[in-house]
Formats: structure tokens, C-alpha cells, sequence
């Protein structure tokens, strides 16, 4: 029996929206969450982000798809983010050139 089949996210769960930086993984993507914070000297607003591994059993992230993800338990040393769902799909297809005459 696998660990992995019984993740379990509650309603009140910390949830997040970023975009999928890195999907080359198997059940796995890499998630870069985009926010601004002022600065406290200056009070200029400076771009901030942050990396998160995320859990995607049925690897249905593809790169510059903007997903929903929500805290779980620890999945591995890195993941202890579960993917929720894909709200924006990148809309880029992987097209093979032809050969048409």
C-alpha cells in the first residue's frame, strides 16, 4: 500500500496561487509564487518570490500553468504542498512540424 494515496487536505488549509516554473518530474512540480512587500527604509515595493514543491499525482501542471496548491503533511524532504487544481492552463501546445505539401 503507498503512502501517497491518502493526502488528505483540510478546509482550512493554507492555500496559494502561483505559476508552474518546473514540471520535468514525476508526480512532482516546482511552483514560483510572485508577491511584492515595501521596503522599510525606503518604502519602495521590491519583487519577492517564493519556490514550493508541489505533489501532482496525475501530473496535470505543465509549465506556465497558474494552479491552485493548499498545505499537506510531508509527502518528502522538499513537498509538503499538494496541488489542488489547475485554474489558467498555459494555452501553449507542443506542436510537431509536418511534413504537408
Amino acid at each position: 500500500m503507498s503512502h501517497l494515496k491518502e493526502i488528505n487536505v483540510s478546509d482550512n488549509a493554507p492555500r496559494r496561487i502561483g505559476l508552474v516554473d518546473s514540471a520535468s518530474r514525476d508526480k512532482s512540480c516546482k511552483v514560483m509564487i510572485n508577491y511584492l512587500v515595501r521596503h522599510p527604509k525606503y518604502g519602495k515595493y521590491v519583487r519577492r518570490r517564493t519556490s514550493i514543491h508541489v505533489h501532482d499525482e496525475q501530473n496535470a501542471a505543465k509549465v506556465g500553468d497558474r494552479i491552485e496548491i493548499a498545505e499537506c503533511r510531508p509527502i518528502s524532504k522538499t513537498k509538503s504542498w499538494t496541488l489542488i487544481r489547475v485554474i489558467e492552463s498555459n494555452g501553449m501546445e507542443h506542436v510537431t512540424e509536418g511534413t504537408g505539401s
